[in-house]
Order: C-alpha cells, then sequence, then structure tokens
C-alpha cells in the first residue's frame, strides 16, 4: 500500500509519479502537454475521457448482498439448520421463534452498519462543486467533476481548491489544509508551490496549473487509503471461534446420539421403521434448538446497543457497535495534538522586549498591525493578548498591507488620539530585526531569545514601529504565540495511564511543537519526524520489523502525514497491540478507519466521523476514559454471558446423550427443553443492566481461557445434573423413599427439567464474576428480578403440573438444596481455575519484562 509523497502527483491514468513542486514551469508544461493559455475545450473533452471524472472512484455495496451476509457463519448456519429440521418435522411453532431471533439479530447489525456514514461519500463532499477555469482563452466557470490535467484554474478568497494544482501567477494565498496535514495553521504559498485539492483559500488570489485530478491528488490517495483500511474486529473472531468450538460440541453429541439410536433400534431390538427416524430426528432437533445458543448474537448486540446508548449520555456517539468490545481492549491510544490535546487556540505568550519598553506597548503595536476581520489566527491572538482591549479604540488604521510570503510580515499606518500618526508591523523575526537595524549584540540577544522559544515549541512574532515615513524602524521586541494544552488533558492522560493505556502523540505540526506539549502533559519528549520512520517508497502497511519496534518505542510523532498516521496503526497493530486512533480531519481519515476503534472528537470532519467507530460531541480526551470504563464494563457482561451459554450447553447436550445410551432414559421430553430454551435466553438478555467490576487494565478475547473455564465449569454442571438422575434412579428403586415421596419416570423428567432451570441460572450467578459470588458487584436488580421470575414460574410449573408432570412439594425443596450445595461445590473449583490462570498471566508477564530487559 505505498502512497507518493504529498508533493508528488500522479499525472496519467498509468500513475506515472511526477514531483510537479519541485520540476520548472517548463518541464510541468512539457509533462501535461499543455501552455500558459490553458486548454481548449476539445483537448479537456480529450483529456476527461483519459483521466475521467475529478472526482473519488465510488464502489457501493448492494444493501440486499450486506443484509444476507448476516446469515452467514457459524452461528447463523447452526440457527438455520435448526429452523429447516423445524420444517422437516412440521414443528411450526419452532421455526417461527427460530427465524424470528436469526432475523432480529441481522436487523440489528445492518441497521447499525446502514447509519454509519459511508468514508467515502463524506471525502467526496469535501470537494469544490465549481471551479473557475480557462479554456478556449475564456475564464468561466465548469464543474469540479470536470476538470483535467493542464487545466488552468482561478483561486480566491473561501474557494475550495477542486484539484491538486501549482500555484502560477499572482503574489500569494493563505491556504488551510488543517484537514489534510494536520497543521494548526493557514499555510502561505507563492508561485511555484502545490495547492492541494480539498483546501480552502483564506487569503489571496492566485492563477494555478491543474496537475493530478480525482483518485490521482493527495485528497483522492487518502480517500483510497480509507477504502482499503480496517481491520477484523476481535468480537467478531471470538464469536466465530466460540460458534465453530459449539458446532463441533453439537455435531459430535448429535452424531453420537443418533448412532447409538439407530443401533439399539436396528440391531438389538431389530424393529426399525421410518417412524423411528422421524422420531429421532425429532429429537435431536429439539436438542440442538435447546443447544444452540439461537439468542446469542442477539444478546451480545443488545448489550452493546444498551453500552451504546449508555456512552451517548456521556457525549460519545458509537457509529459501530463492535467498537464497544473493542475499545474494552485498547492498550495505546494516538492522540491528534490540535484541538484534542490542546485547546486549537493560538494563544500569545509573555512578551519579550528591548531597552525599557512596556510589554503591553509591544502587544499594542502588534495589534495595531492585525485585522480583526480578516479573522486570522494570529491577529486574533496577538488582539486577545492585550489585557485593556479598550486601546484600540483611540487609534484609527488608516492602511494595512496583509501577510505575504514575500515580505513575510504585516503593516498597518494608524493614527492615536492626538493626530499622531505611525506606522507598526510584525512578522518573521528575522525579517523586523533587519529592517530595524539592530547592532550585532542586540541581534544576536533577539536571535537567542528565538531559538528558546523555537525549542519550547513557540512560534516568535518580531514586532517594530516607526515615524509616518517608515525610512527608521524602531524594534519592539518579539511575542511568543502557542497553543496551549487543554485544562483537563493533563488529568485525562494520567488516567489513561491508571487504566493500563500508553498514549502517543500524533501531530502535524513540527517536532519541537509537538515535543514540548508533549513534555508538558507528561507523555515524554521522544518524539520523531515521522519521515524518519516511513521512507517515500515504503509501503506503509508492511514495514520491516525494526521500524515496527521503533514505533512501538517513540512517545509521539510530528510532521505527520495521512500515510504515516495509517502506517503508524498498522505497525503497532502487527505488534499485537490493540489501538484507537483520535482525529478531526481528512488527512485523519485513514488511520482512524484502520485503529481497532477509530475515534472522531469534537468538531470533526464529516469525512473523520464517517471514518470512526466512536464520535466524540465534546472538546477533549475525557470522556474517552468514560467510554474505556463502560466498554469493560459491557465487555464482562458478555464475558459473563459467553461462559455461561457455552457451560450450559455442555450441560444439556451431554447430559441427555448420556442419559440416554447408559439408561436408554430420555430425560427431558421436547417441550421441556423448548420450555427450558426459553427460560435460558429469554430472561438472560437482562445481563446487559448487570452490576460489574471495571478491570484496570486491558481486557481481550482469551478465548482458550474462555473454552477452559466454560468447558470445565459445564461438566461440572453435567456431573451436578447427572448425579441427580442417579439419585432419582435410585429413589425409585427404593420402598422406603417411594413410601415417604413416590416418584416415577414422568416425575424424574420434571426433577431433571427443575434442576436444568434452577441449576443454570445459579450458575449465572457464579460466571458473572471471576471473585466470589456473594462479593460486590452485586447483581443488578433487574437481573435478580428475572432470574427469580423464572424460577418460580418453573417451580409452579412443577408444583402444579402446568405442561410438564407434576411433582411433590418436599422434592421441589430438595432439587434446590441440591442446586444450593452444588453452587458452592462449582463456585470453589472456579475461584481455583481463575486463581491459576492469573499466576500464568503474571508469570507470563515477569518472563516478557525479563526478555524485554536482556534485549
Amino acid at each position: 500500500m505505498t502512497i507518493p509523497a504529498p508533493t508528488q502527483e500522479s499525472a496519467s491514468a498509468d500513475q506515472e509519479t511526477f514531483d510537479a513542486e519541485h520540476a520548472s514551469f517548463e518541464d510541468v508544461f512539457g509533462h501535461l502537454q499543455c501552455g500558459k493559455e490553458g486548454l481548449t475545450a476539445e483537448e479537456a473533452g480529450r483529456r476527461f475521457e483519459r483521466y475521467g471524472p475529478n472526482a473519488l472512484e465510488e464502489k457501493k455495496e448492494s444493501p440486499l448482498l450486506k443484509f444476507l451476509s448476516y446469515f452467514w457463519g457459524p452461528i447463523p448456519w447452526m440457527i438455520e439448520v435448526a429452523a429447516i429440521l423445524s420444517l422437516v418435522v412440521e414443528h411450526l411453532d419452532d421455526f417461527v421463534i427460530i427465524m424470528v431471533l436469526l432475523i432480529f439479530n441481522a436487523v440489528i447489525g445492518f441497521w447499525e452498519e446502514f447509519k454509519a456514514a459511508n468514508a467515502l461519500e463524506a471525502l467526496k463532499k469535501g470537494l469544490a462543486l465549481k471551479a473557475r477555469a480557462r479554456r478556449d482563452g475564456e475564464w468561466s466557470d465548469v464543474d469540479a467533476a470536470r476538470l483535467v490535467p493542464g487545466d488552468l484554474i482561478r483561486l480566491r478568497l473561501g474557494d475550495v481548491i477542486p484539484a491538486d494544482c501549482k500555484l502560477m501567477e499572482g503574489d500569494y494565498v493563505s491556504i488551510d489544509q488543517a484537514a489534510l496535514t494536520g497543521e494548526s495553521l493557514p499555510v502561505n504559498k507563492k508561485v511555484g508551490e502545490i495547492g492541494f485539492s480539498g483546501s480552502i483559500v483564506k487569503q489571496g488570489e492566485m492563477v494555478a496549473l491543474v496537475t493530478a485530478t480525482g483518485g490521482d491528488t493527495f485528497f483522492g490517495r487518502t480517500a483510497k487509503l480509507v477504502a482499503s483500511a480496517g481491520a477484523v474486529s476481535h468480537f467478531q473472531k471470538a464469536v466465530l471461534k466460540i460458534g465453530d468450538f459449539l458446532i463441533f460440541v453439537a455435531v459430535a453429541l448429535s452424531i453420537l446420539l443418533v448412532g447409538f439410536e439407530l443401533y439399539r433400534d436396528i440391531v438389538v431390538k431389530d424393529a426399525w421403521n421410518y417412524r423411528d427416524i422421524i422420531n429421532i430426528v425429532q429429537f435431536v432437533l429439539i436438542l440442538v434448538i435447546a443447544s444452540i445458543p439461537v439468542a446469542m448474537p442477539a444478546v451480545l448486540s443488545v448489550t452493546m446497543a444498551l453500552g451504546a446508548l449508555a456512552l451517548s449520555k456521556k457525549k460519545a456517539i458509537v457509529s459501530k457497535l463492535q467498537a464497544i468490545e473493542e475499545m474494552a481492549g485498547i492498550d495505546i491510544l494516538c492522540s491528534d495534538k490540535t484541538g484534542t490535546l490542546t485547546k486549537n487556540l493560538l494563544t500569545l505568550g509573555e512578551p519579550v522586549t528591548v531597552d525599557d519598553v512596556d510589554a503591553q506597548h509591544c502587544v499594542l503595536a502588534a495589534a495595531l498591525a492585525s485585522k480583526r476581520e480578516n479573522e486570522d489566527a494570529i491577529d486574533n491572538a496577538v488582539i486577545g493578548g492585550l489585557k485593556d482591549p479598550t486601546a484600540l479604540l483611540v487609534y484609527t488604521q488608516e492602511n494595512f498591507v496583509p501577510f505575504d510570503p514575500v515580505s513575510k510580515r504585516t503593516e498597518s499606518t494608524s493614527v492615536d488620539g492626538q493626530g499622531v500618526r505611525k506606522r507598526y508591523t510584525k512578522g518573521a523575526p528575522q525579517v523586523i530585526m533587519e529592517m530595524a537595524g539592530l547592532d550585532e549584540a542586540a541581534e544576536q540577544k533577539a536571535a537567542r531569545s528565538v531559538d528558546e522559544m523555537a525549542r519550547r515549541g513557540y512560534r516568535a512574532l518580531g514586532v517594530a514601529e516607526s515615524a509616518d515615513d517608515g525610512a527608521t524602524w524602531r524594534f519592539l521586541g518579539l511575542l511568543p504565540l502557542f497553543d496551549p494544552p487543554r485544562d483537563d488533558s493533563k488529568e485525562t492522560i494520567e488516567q489513561a495511564k491508571a487504566h493500563g493505556l500508553a498514549v502517543k502523540m500524533v501531530t502535524g505540526d513540527d517536532v519541537a511543537i509537538g515535543s514540548e506539549i508533549s513534555g508538558q502533559l507528561g507523555l515524554g519528549t521522544n518524539l520523531h519526524a515521522a519521515a524518519d520512520f516511513f521512507p517515500p517508497d515504503a509501503d506503509v502497511s508492511r514495514l520491516p520489523n525494526e521500524i515496527e519496534e521503533a514505533v512501538e518505542r517513540a512517545d509521539g510523532f510530528a510532521r505527520v502525514f495521512p500515510e504515516h498516521k495509517y502506517g503508524i496503526v498498522k505497525a503497532l497493530q502487527d505488534r499485537d497491540h490493540l489501538v484507537a486512533m483520535t482525529g478531526d480531519g481528512v488527512n485523519d481519515a485513514p488511520a482512524l478507519k484502520q485503529a481497532d476503534c477509530g475515534i472522531a472528537v469534537s468538531g470533526a470532519t464529516d469525512a473523520a466521523r464517517a471514518a470512526a467507530d466512536l464520535i466524540l460531541t465534546e472538546p477533549g480526551l475525557s470522556v474517552i476514559i468514560q467510554a474505556i470504563e463502560e466498554a469493560r464494563k459491557i465487555f464482562e457482561r458478555m464475558m459473563s454471558y459467553t461462559i455461561y451459554r457455552i457451560a450450559m450447553t455442555i450441560d444439556i447436550m451431554f447430559f441427555v446423550v448420556l442419559a440416554t445410551i447408559f439408561f436408554e432414559f430420555r430425560p427431558l421430553t421436547a417441550i421441556m427443553i423448548i420450555v427450558l430454551a426459553l427460560l435460558d435466553d429469554i430472561p438472560i438478555m437482562t445481563i446487559a443492566y448487570d452490576n460489574t467490576r471495571i478491570n484496570e487494565s486491558p481486557v481481550r478475547w482469551q478465548m482458550n481461557r474462555v473454552l477452559v473455564i466454560s468447558s470445565i465449569l459445564g461438566l461440572l454442571s453435567v456431573a451436578e445434573t447427572f448425579g441427580l438422575l442417579l439419585i432419582g434412579k435410585e429413589w425409585m428403586t427404593l420402598p422406603h423413599f417411594q413410601a415417604w415421596i413416590h416418584i416415577d419416570q414422568d416425575m424424574l423428567r420434571s426433577m431433571m427439567f427443575l434442576q436444568l432451570v434452577a441449576g443454570g441460572h445459579l450458575l449465572l450467578f457464579l460466571t458473572r464474576t471471576q471473585k466470589f459470588f456473594l462479593s460486590p458487584p452485586f447483581p443488578s436488580l433487574v437481573l435478580t428480578i428475572a432470574i427469580i421470575g423464572t424460577q418460580i414460574f418453573a417451580v409452579l410449573m412443577c408444583g402444579f403440573g402446568w405442561l410438564v408432570p407434576v411433582i411433590p412439594w418436599p422434592m421441589i425443596g430438595l432439587v434446590w438444596i441440591y442446586n444450593i450445595i452444588w453452587m458452592f461445590v462449582i463456585e470453589f473449583v472456579k475461584l481455583c481455575l481463575y486463581r491459576r490462570f492469573d499466576q500464568q498471566d503474571r508469570h507470563l508477564e515477569q518472563l516478557g519484562q525479563s526478555l524485554q530487559t536482556r534485549g
């Protein structure tokens, strides 16, 4: 995924690169086969056929195919097989229930993706719609989409530059290209330099030669990078692994059960007929329905949707549900500087004046060399530095010369209240010092001050004043300008570190500026220019190991372009990090889409918001910490449900199969299994409201741990259920027990049904926390009421014989006592398992630190 540097563009359909900025106009004219007069309409038409429209290439995915993709995958396959089997045996009620759950999950997923605006569409909206071009020797308005390389265009105040172009005629233009490059101030450009498509003209007017259009522009290459960026979410990978595991268990046990039933009917009984096959298929169907987590995708989606609602109340809008799960595991946060860590408000520092010049007089002189209505960031900062803004009211500005890249200064002529006329100027320190004719000692002193400001990341302005004729100038001093950190940035970064996150600054500004702000915020000063890591011809998606390691060690990066940001995220991901990336501009869109969690900060462009997973509606990073805390809560809920559901699947499947094989006894009827599935899954959706702890460090899907813990808990549950079956079988053969409470095989089935309902929900109380289940945080009221409600319903079913054979109330009490005893047995094993895994994690962490120290 190699992208040419921003000063290069492809000027032909075969992607030939040409450095238009550093080439002479003769070479550019020769390369583009054009001249200073522009193109004829006929030639422009031919070139349009060759280069295509000046627009981003659009590849739209069929909404129907996108929707149908939600019916493809391990868990959807399992659910669809169950639905087909329901039709085969004419269980239409089961078929309807299963299809409703399947479609419900697909609609949720499709709607969430449909809501998220398309990043390429947003980028496309950023392009200019009309352009002023010279065709057949005359200037006229043409559709920006019809521009071709070789066209002459005119750029004026407020124009969105419609294509990459080489500035050809005029004094200068001031261009705001922050959305492309991340620079915090407009850039002044003169003849021979390049204007990038999508940037905005703030001052000046020039004629320019179009050098690249459409996808070959700097803007277009960014869009291509957005289209190719993106990583498969860890949530999707986890669900696939869970689905694979459950498919294996369900298929293996179903084959075993079918094989046993056929062997018994054909070989042992020698009384097989087609109705036996129907009965076997029917029973396997019901068992599969109960075992397959039909509601699992819906439960996880609802859990994340409720989390998204909670985040929206904290001023964070989730555009992709999977981002919630990804955010819980984020261990590196790459943060933009301007407007995110800083106020994006140029501020005047303490002036450095000469001789006995008063600091406020120096600021006043600079303010008089400014024009408020121009809305220039530097002018506003200078005027804002006046302690008494009314001081300007006694002056009348007669003339104002705006900044241009040649003179590198502004100048005004103003008259004070006494009629005294003076000139004031501010601009590049070297220019102002030369105008004032400083002696060697004064010049060296001022130069040292400029160097010191530069080291601290400040921009320096020289200020001088003159009598009316402007023949001699008096140097007044230097004004430092900087974009200060937000008031809450340092505290937020400390909170991020406390949550196990490493924060790296990624900025388009210079290294000195970035290092100063980074140091103030406690991020470290080991910032590097991005070009040091990414050579012009480097494939940013496949960096050498040594570069990836250097990216991992760096505190941050400066002078960053879009492909650099993408490369930084990709390098960190290749080092097994989960990366969050903040941004607000077009330049951030590729990295936002590639990141595990892209975060569009407050005031972000449409392109950034469309590419992001999380959109902040308030400035700063503080809401990100709240979002991470909420995400980790949601992750814990999803984890507890997943462990519970796998364990219950193992419990039901193994128990039914083993009971059938060893005792030739079907312990559950079809209606019991269906009701059991409903009582298990429907109330479990309330787990989305459960109270849970906030993990102090990033959390990820550790599938080996999840499968081991859930399998062991599931096998213990099988032992628990099978144990009750053995007790029931023994009870039926002992006269003195039968004399006390009589039970038969039908009543034994009701006992097993009640045990699976009660034991299953008691198991949920265990899986919802890694600590002792009676320690805080306690289950939420909603979850507790839902579980108690289903338990009461199951007890009433058994006690009054609703849909199941009635059993005596003392037997119901014994089943509950039995389950509670086993609850503490399983809890003990669970605590031992987590303790063992924690010890293993600490050992691996210490080993990794030891190896890193040696390295």
